[in-house]
């Protein structure tokens, strides 16, 4: 049975605070906000500790949907969840993806296959020591699987992208750990958001059975053999838990859409992109209907369907090289690797996709194998 419908749509945004789209999709009725459960968003700040555009723009949602709601803002916060990713280098464009669900009393008929469907949870407030640690990995893994659950996804095989929004730590939050007699994993307040990010991932790691559950301490930011296929997670100042958003097919589904990934494992990994392109029918732009010809990458793009959006993990190799060159993304003062790797990426990705408007976040960590990262892709059906 049938029970529910997801509907994705794609809105370019003139700044971090402009909501103009997504009120005009409203007040034409294709968007009903109260079936609004999760917005994706990239915005032009820099990615870092201080990018405060995330802040503005998921404020500015809040404040745009809470009279239409029939809600506060911090309401609405809690509602839905809101996950900004900082910085659009290069071509990348920004833009927000709002995700809708509905539930349906009569199931249409003639759908068949695995839908696109989406499930939330959040993980509980996290103490300052714990980032980076097992703890935020023990939680996460959780907190995966209930999202799991409301998604209606039995099967892991059936995650195909898992969004999550993470903490890091200030000097606030490392004073207070030090208060109480604890020490935080980092003082540096732009080193903690890669051990957040990467405990995070390996908590999806574990609830997804791509690692072992026993996942410790040690392992966060030193094994990257530990990784995960499907995890993207975004370290943001604004909160202290996990938002987990969870993306796959089902058969619960009777969604337009479907969801497929695939895993760079490198920045200039074009075969993957055009992989995950053909996972749901997709062929790349530019490249004709069997993506690379000669070399047989990508399948026959299938009549009807179009790309709504590609959700991409980018991050400067950790070990100072892509396939035997030399890369200076680490060693570079002025520009943060993340900055770097997002406009790599997301140039490749452009290029592959035929638009700029794509959601590309910065740092990998635990997110597919070192210097890659997992590509997913959106389709609609016809």
């Amino acid at each position: 049975m049938r029970t529910t419908s997801v509907g994705v749509f794609k809105i370019a945004t003139r700044g971090p605070g402009d909501v103009s789209g997504l009120l005009g999709l409203i007040a034409s009725r294709a968007i009903d906000p109260a079936s609004i459960l999760a917005i994706l968003g990239k915005t032009e700040g820099n990615g870092g500790v201080n990018d405060f555009t995330r802040e503005y723009a998921v404020a500015a949602l809040c404040t745009a949907l809470a009279p239409r709601l029939g809600l506060t803002p911090e309401e609405v916060e809690q509602r839905i969840a809101f996950v900004m990713s900082g910085g659009t280098e290069g071509v990348l464009s920004p833009h927000i993806t709002v995700f809708t669900r509905q539930q349906l009393e009569t199931p249409p008929a003639g759908i068949s296959g695995k839908r696109l469907s989406i499930g939330m949870a959040q993980t509980r407030d996290f103490l300052p020591e714990e980032l980076g640690r097992s703890a935020q990995i023990a939680e996460t893994a959780k907190a995966v699987k209930a999202a799991m659950a409301d998604a209606g996804i039995t099967d892991a095989a059936d995650v195909h992208f898992v969004q999550i929004k993470c903490p890091l730590l200030t000097s606030e939050r490392v004073e207070e750990a030090s208060s109480r007699g604890h020490k935080a994993v980092t003082i540096s307040a732009y080193s903690s958001m890669a051990y957040s990010r990467g405990a995070s991932a390996l908590g999806v790691a574990v609830a997804l059975g791509e690692v072992a559950a026993d996942a410790k301490d040690e392992d966060v930011l030193r094994r990257y053999d530990l990784f995960s296929k499907v995890a993207s997670t975004s370290s943001g100042i604004e909160l202290m838990h996990n938002v987990v958003i969870v993306l796959g097919n089902s058969e619960s589904s009777a969604s337009e859409f479907e969801i497929g990934h695939a895993v760079m494992n490198d920045a200039i990994d074009a075969a993957a992109v055009i992989e995950a392109l053909s996972s749901v029918g997709l062929g790349a732009q530019g490249l004709g209907a069997q993506g690379l010809g000669a070399q047989g990458l990508g399948a026959q793009a299938k009549a009807g369907r179009a790309l709504v959006n590609v959700l991409a993990k980018a991050e400067a190799s950790p070990d100072g090289t892509v396939r035997g060159c030399r890369h200076t993304m680490l060693e570079d003062t002025d520009i943060s690797s993340t900055r770097h790797a997002r406009a790599a990426v997301g140039g490749l990705i452009a290029g592959l996709a035929g638009t700029g408007a794509v959601y590309v976040s910065g740092g990998a960590e635990h997110q597919g194998p070192a210097g890659g990262g997992p590509v997913a892709v959106i389709a609609r059906l016809p």
